[in-house]
């Protein structure tokens, strides 16, 4: 029963422009296109049980994987650069680092956003990282290519209300969070929905399109892919 409550927990709280459209890839990794619907077929992982806050590294580690860079959410999570939940009265700024305990809920944590993802995953793969982030229209060409998308989103698929943002005091100045965050692979789109490989569900799962995006966008427009340079 409480294995029951902290997996609901966890995807209501997630790990803690508006036209996505596009394509095919690799020998390895193959894209589906029929009657207006994409789907890449890229590598799914969960990031359970190891680690309840760990969507960032886990769908970091399906797009690496699906680049052909082959690594792990746990080596990811160790690389990741980390930043404590709370010290000398200042919060973690999750532009910085992972904030607080990636592993377990039992612990302060809240996450990571784009830039600390971006320059791990640039590790892997130097020059070839593409950081998308504000770009609505750079997304879609990503997908277009064959390449699945790296994307911050809020945990419930939707736009989130006001009393969901919290601003926190960091050492860099106010930054705007909410714990209702959570990180997916993009991987497709049809006229009316996106489709994504998401470490808490399932591979390809389907949301709907104007509320996923609408999400992504209260979010700041985060996303991550890889170019071939």
């Amino acid at each position: 029963m409480k294995r029951a409550i902290l997996l609901t927990f966890i995807l209501l709280a997630g790990c803690s422009s508006p036209s996505w459209i596009t394509g095919q890839h690799s020998e390895t990794e193959s894209s589906e296109q029929r009657d207006g619907k994409v789907l890449i077929d890229a590598p799914h992982y969960s990031q359970m049980p190891e680690l309840e806050r760990g969507c960032e590294v886990t769908s970091l580690s399906m797009l690496l994987n699906h680049a052909g860079k082959e690594t792990d959410k746990m080596e990811l999570a160790d690389k990741i650069n980390r930043v404590p939940f709370e010290k000398d009265g200042y919060r973690g700024n999750i532009h910085k680092g992972f904030v607080g305990n990636m592993q377990t809920l039992d612990e302060p944590g809240l996450g990571v956003y784009h830039e600390p993802a971006a320059e791990l995953a640039e590790g892997y793969m130097p020059g070839k990282i593409e950081d998308l982030t504000g770009s609505g229209d750079k997304v879609i060409k990503q997908l277009d290519d064959g390449r699945p998308v790296w994307v911050i989103i809020t945990s419930t698929y939707d736009v989130l209300p006001e009393s969901e943002w919290e601003t926190w005091e960091t050492k860099d100045g106010p930054v705007k969070i909410t714990y209702r965050m959570h990180a997916v692979l993009v991987t497709g789109y049809d006229e009316d929905h996106i489709y994504a490989n998401d470490p808490l569900k399932e591979k390809n799962t389907q949301y709907q399109r104007d509320k996923f995006i609408a999400g992504w966008e209260q979010m700041g427009r985060q996303a991550i892919t890889y170019v071939d340079k």
